[in-house]
């Protein structure tokens, strides 16, 4: 049996650096609570801006 729309359950969240939104990755299962920024190119330009 194949699971069909099985991505329309994984947990969505903003981008703090850019505002889009972006799904739950596996590589981030252990962290998810702390993820902030969609890709390492938000984070970056995020931690450009404070300094």
């Amino acid at each position: 049996m194949r699971l069909r729309g099985f991505k329309v359950h994984l947990p969505v969240k903003v981008c703090a650096a850019c505002g889009r939104p972006f799904q739950w990755r596996k590589k981030w299962a252990r962290n998810w609570d702390e993820v902030r920024y969609c890709s390492e190119h938000c984070r970056g330009q995020a931690k450009g801006r404070k300094g």
